[in-house]
């Protein structure tokens, strides 16, 4: 009985993902055309919901890490719900003003950049986040303590669900080194720099709160030595889940931890402080479903391959990082015939989209699959688009908004003029 409970959940939890917000995939795709990236904007609200309902007792800024979707109307969503922005690169800064935020509601946190990054952020209002003595010296020759900054710090914590992701570990080339104290403070004491916060990310996919307690702890023991702190940023990273039965951090445990933790250092410090997280991929990820038609079903001696009309330039997280996405035909939802599948793309190299949760390429048990048909990959808000590429010359997807039960398109496929816009004849 318990065995057909779980079954009967699955199953009914398989089937919300057929539609959103009342309009089904395949109408999407029939609408619109594949490839297609669909994003549910309820979803962007609940997620942003749910973190400010796990982090409470203090004043709280959210900065959306917008390098996991750098949309227009995505990156307008989490303004006009009180979302600041974290970005790397001054393209992205300067896509969050044209989006609407203003220079001060967003931290620009690059790593490794020429300096004239970091004046171009700061004559934008943006607050910089340093993260190495070279460009923190820079910084404090530059501007003394007329404009703020953080500092990011590398607590030498291991936390991430792939070492590719991991930021904070010793050999992570992120951040200043913890054992670095003494230099960040003789070159802040001789420049007065304004050292407004102490930041950290230790990586992404961190199901648990012991993780970010243990980065916390290291960060909080370094922030005694900075008498006028306003902010501790702890980063983001909080993992999401990756099929219906996978159930992603726990964000209560994880908020209670981390509010306690913070609490107790704020009252050590002796005032209150602002605590500062940088979701990316949870605020948008499950969001997020990328549609693509069946194109041919190849049945070889080894095992089925089902190819379908997009590839690794598209998609390319499985390829880089083995992540698992959770994958159904969203033309068949009669689960009574099932086949086992490998979901490949269809570009010139290996790119095959079925990963296990162990990073290894398997086959995926789908409703049967005839040619034609939608094939759709969950959680793709987040690293999907922003990392496509133009591999094999093929067009970028378009991208629509599903909001207030309206499908929208927020980017239009490209045609070949995009291919060539910028190419000239010698």
């Amino acid at each position: 009985m318990i065995i057909l409970r779980l079954y009967l959940s699955l199953n009914l939890i398989s089937m919300a993902y057929y539609s959103i917000q009342g309009i089904q995939l395949t109408d999407l795709a029939q609408q619109f055309g594949t490839p297609l990236y669909v994003y549910d904007a309820d979803k962007i609200r609940e997620k942003i919901s749910v973190l400010r309902g796990s982090l409470k007792g203090f004043p709280l800024s959210i900065k959306y890490a917008c390098k996991a979707n750098t949309n227009l109307s995505i990156l307008r969503i989490m303004l006009q719900n009180g979302v600041d922005l974290d970005v790397v690169s001054p393209q992205e800064l300067a896509l969050g003003i044209l989006a609407g935020y203003a220079g001060n509601q967003i931290t620009f946190t690059p790593s490794g950049v020429d300096f004239s990054e970091i004046e171009f952020a700061v004559d934008k209002g943006a607050i910089v986040n340093l993260d190495n003595l070279s460009v923190l010296e820079k910084f404090g020759q530059k501007y003394g303590s007329t404009k703020p900054c953080l500092i990011r710090i590398k607590p030498h914590v291991f936390g991430g669900g792939n070492e590719k992701i991991m930021t904070a570990h010793p050999e992570s080339k992120f951040g200043i080194s913890i054992h670095q104290k003494e230099e960040i403070l003789t070159i802040v004491d001789q420049y007065k720099i304004h050292v407004i916060g102490l930041h950290q990310h230790t990586g992404s996919d961190i199901k648990d709160g012991k993780t970010f307690q243990e980065a916390a702890s290291a960060l909080f023991d370094f922030a005694y030595d900075f008498k006028d702190l306003e902010i501790i940023d702890l980063g983001g990273g909080f993992k999401v889940p990756y099929s219906p039965e996978d159930p992603g951090v726990d964000m209560q445990d994880v908020g209670q931890l981390m509010s306690q933790s913070f609490l107790e250092f704020s009252r050590q410090y002796g005032r209150e402080l602002r605590l500062w997280v940088e979701p990316g991929k949870f605020l948008v990820s499950e969001a997020g479903t990328f549609l693509a038609q069946a194109t041919v079903v190849k049945n070889d001696p080894i095992k089925t391959f089902l190819g379908i009309n997009t590839g690794l330039n598209h998609l390319i997280r499985p390829m880089m990082y083995g992540s698992y996405h959770y994958i159904f035909n969203a033309s068949n939802a009669n689960s009574a015939s099932q086949k086992a599948y490998r979901v490949v793309g269809n570009i010139c190299e290996t790119d095959t989209f079925s990963f296990d949760f162990n990073g290894k390429q398997d086959e995926r048990n789908l409703n049967e699959v005839q040619e034609g048909d939608i094939i759709a990959l969950a959680n793709a808000g987040a690293y999907g688009f922003t990392m496509a590429s133009h591999y094999n010359s093929r067009y970028l997807p378009a991208e629509v908004l599903i909001d207030q039960g309206k499908a929208i398109v927020i980017r239009k496929r490209e045609t070949l003029d995009d291919l060539t816009r910028n190419q000239v004849f010698p």
